[in-house]
């Protein structure tokens, strides 16, 4: 089995789907219900890996509290930060990247390079909705990058560039990542359009992409209604955070 054949149908693919004939590959008669298969387990494990929300347990352990009680009372990274200071938001962007680097790099070595991107899509769901914290969650953009670099480093590297350029010129995280998440479908197709990709890669690719744009958009509905509104509030580096305060109208946080 060459690497090409592994980054297309994973182990268990090329183990049970595949007919093996001297140098061609075809499916097998029950290749379509393993793969029906192989995707809700994959989408299940991967909802569950999302749905592990490191801001809530870091709050929680290390702090005896709730993260959710301050700030924006959004479970994510940039909350932490604000609250407890930077050691606690680098550790909660550390856990969302490991978590969706987990998901994805599992779900592309057992099933191939489709269900990565699968992967991707119910870790974000699961990162915004987690079944273990009453379905309140981060807004998933920490958890999409991380999985995004494990998938597609070129449209990465573009999506990260937008990023910082808009981020720096206007301050405000949440524009940065609006922006961002509407280029990724494009980005990805681009890429695909320049590069051969594994079979089904693409079609699954792009209905992910474009889902994965549309969770992000609305769980930032709020951002773009302030940003329109000008009252979104700009982002600033801030060494440690208070807790002196209870939820406040800031909700500019992008995790």
């Amino acid at each position: 089995m060459t690497f090409a054949q592994l980054n297309a149908f994973g182990l268990l693919g090329f183990k049970y789907c595949i007919d093996k004939t001297g140098e061609e590959l075809a499916f097998t008669q029950n290749a379509l219900t393993i793969y029906i298969i192989a995707a809700v387990l994959c989408a299940v494990m991967s909802y569950f890996l999302g749905s592990m929300n490191f801001a809530i347990i870091i709050s929680k352990l290390k702090y005896k509290d709730d993260i959710r009680k301050y700030g924006s009372g959004n479970a994510g990274m940039t909350n932490m930060l604000r609250t407890y200071g930077r050691a606690a938001g680098i550790c909660t962007f550390l856990g969302d990247l490991l978590k969706a680097v987990a998901a994805v790099l599992i779900s592309r070595l057992l099933f191939g390079d489709p269900f990565g991107y699968i992967a991707t899509l119910f870790c974000v769901i699961g990162h915004a909705f987690p079944c273990w914290y009453k379905f309140k969650g981060g807004k998933g953009v920490a958890v999409a990058c991380a999985a995004i670099l494990c998938l597609d480093q070129l449209p990465f590297v573009c999506l990260l560039i937008v990023f910082i350029l808009i981020v720096a010129i206007t301050k405000y995280l949440s524009l940065g990542s609006i922006m961002s998440v509407l280029m990724y479908p494009l980005f990805l197709d681009a890429f695909y359009s320049l590069h051969p990709y594994p079979m089904f890669s693409k079609p699954v690719a792009t209905i992910c992409s474009v889902l994965i744009t549309c969770l992000i958009l609305y769980l930032h509905r709020d951002n773009m209604k302030r940003l329109l509104n000008k009252t979104e509030n700009k982002f600033t580096f801030k060494k440690k955070g208070t807790r002196s305060d209870k939820i406040t109208e800031d909700k500019n946080d992008e995790n």
